[in-house]
């Protein structure tokens, strides 16, 4: 272990621009759960699997079911920041890592003090009346308690995150295959890439560098092919990078 993280320290040391991709395992360090676990509460308390409550159809059909889902697995209270967000900044400020792509929507990077992120899935952050588009921050649907939130206008609140049978915003793929065909480094994290179209997105990465940190080295046999010759350190992200050293006043 100690030798691959000197190896990559002497990767981030002789780069200049480092993409960061990350997926779920960046956040449970934090408390969150990855949703598709299999747990007491997930059983005891829902009938149907979390792919299909978080779908687009779902959310019209049964909404009040989806919000219970929602408020329970993805709108955690305390949630903070961890090791692995707080040293991403210090790249960030140090003017290596250009740019993060995360597959997660609970916005700990920007609340970490992150400026450049691409969010595939969208965020918990953002929310828009189905009927007049007012916007509402996350505070806001918080208060609702579970309850369905609703627009001063009477309509029905939706969270800005993208749902099984929805589609990616183009506008932000395009600004992360950008980023990632022109680094130097890709650092790809806390993700096993079996989340599509979002993880195929690192066959666009063409530098010399692939660095894949995961607590487990099972990887979606689809994408072996794309990170054979990565430099694989298996561990917590948040513990794998805290032991970087890095100079801020680069």
């Amino acid at each position: 272990m100690e030798d691959k993280i000197t190896k990559l320290q002497n990767l981030i040391d002789n780069s200049q621009n480092i993409v960061f991709f990350g997926g779920a395992g960046v956040s449970t360090e934090s408390g969150l759960k990855d949703f598709r676990s299999v747990d007491g509460l997930y059983h005891m308390k829902y009938d149907y699997p979390p792919e299909t409550i978080l779908s687009h159809s779902f959310f019209y059909e049964n909404t009040k079911e989806f919000y219970r889902f929602y408020f329970d697995k993805l709108l955690v209270d305390g949630i903070k920041p961890n090791a692995a967000h707080k040293k991403l900044v210090e790249l960030e400020k140090a003017g290596k890592l250009k740019a993060i792509v995360t597959q997660n929507i609970d916005g700990l990077h920007q609340l970490a003090g992150s400026k450049c992120v691409y969010e595939l899935h969208g965020t918990v952050a953002k929310n828009r009346c189905e009927r007049c588009r007012a916007f509402y921050n996350v505070d806001y649907i918080k208060s609702f308690n579970g309850d369905v939130p609703t627009c001063k206008c009477g309509g029905t609140i939706k969270p800005e995150v993208v749902l099984y049978e929805e589609g990616l915003d183009q506008n932000t793929v395009n600004k992360a295959v950008k980023a990632i065909a022109s680094s130097d480094l890709l650092i790809v994290a806390g993700t096993s890439l079996t989340v599509y179209p979002a993880s195929g997105l690192i066959r666009f990465f063409g530098g010399k560098n692939l660095v894949v940190i995961n607590k487990d080295d099972t990887i979606n046999n689809d994408a072996i092919g794309l990170i054979k010759d990565a430099l694989f350190i298996k561990g917590k992200v948040g513990e794998v990078l805290s032991k970087i050293v890095v100079n801020i006043s680069e």
